[in-house]
């Protein structure tokens, strides 16, 4: 199966559709980055989502218009991150779930951000962490993608639609080259950096690619013990969320 086929995008949404356990991982990913919006960013008017894929924001929040580098049957617009179909300062929020790696430039993605969002407007990105778990499961678990954490630079000329990404690109730059983000993009600040507490429900969902392990049944459960195991998250997450805001 071709990684970036049409096909295996409606192959993915056929498992989701019978995975309740990991469309509860993607409303869960949907109603935090909303309620991080509503708390850190300006967000009265258009809020988009990049890479939305087969289960987009506008699933759980009718009003992100959900946008994907090509075109599918799950997505309004067909928009490129790296060069945005959007007037100057007219977004509010731009969100990215697991996409932000796939950016073969990142550096033309952030002159995006500053020139299409409002001023307090930003954008929220669901990432894969790079903890001590996070680093060996993404390390050891994707044929088509890699997770390299010593990568010297950020742009990735290898990196396709859904195959050659580098699952460690955030942690790169948002935290390894962390000052020469802040120095590049002036107008720009990372307002939070957040581990995200669903990694059980992830994991024992198998995703898109893998069996699930338990029965849905299961969920509260997993659930409880994500609460319990707050403390030491710091090991286990899988992702991490990054809030960006346009300072003016």
């Amino acid at each position: 199966m071709d990684y970036n086929s049409d096909e295996l995008t409606k192959i993915h949404r056929l498992i989701l559709e019978e995975k309740p356990m990991m469309k509860n991982v993607f409303i869960s990913f949907h109603k935090t980055i909303k309620k991080y919006a509503k708390q850190y960013l300006h967000n009265d008017g258009i809020e988009v989502e990049l890479g939305a894929g087969v289960y987009p924001i506008k699933n759980t929040f009718k009003e992100v218009i959900s946008s994907d580098i090509k075109k599918t049957q799950y997505t309004e617009l067909v928009v490129d991150a790296q060069n945005m179909p959007f007037e100057n300062e007219t977004v509010s929020v731009i969100y990215g779930v697991n996409c932000f790696h796939h950016f073969p430039e990142p550096e033309k993605f952030f002159n995006e951000l500053d020139r299409v969002l409002v001023k307090n407007g930003g954008c929220i990105l669901i990432e894969p962490y790079y903890g001590f778990l996070a680093s060996s499961f993404y390390k050891n678990s994707f044929d088509s993608e890699h997770f390299n954490k010593s990568q010297s630079n950020w742009t990735n000329k290898e990196s396709q639609i859904m195959t050659g990404a580098n699952q460690a690109l955030s942690y790169i730059v948002f935290k390894r080259d962390y000052e020469q983000f802040i120095n590049k993009y002036p107008n720009l600040e990372i307002v939070k950096n957040i581990r995200c507490n669903n990694y059980l429900r992830y994991i024992v969902s198998g995703g898109l690619n893998f069996k699930q392990l338990l029965p849905n049944y299961c969920i509260p459960l997993i659930k409880l013990l994500e609460f319990l195991l707050i403390p030491i998250n710091i090991f286990l997450a899988l992702h991490h969320i990054i809030i960006i805001r346009k300072k003016r």
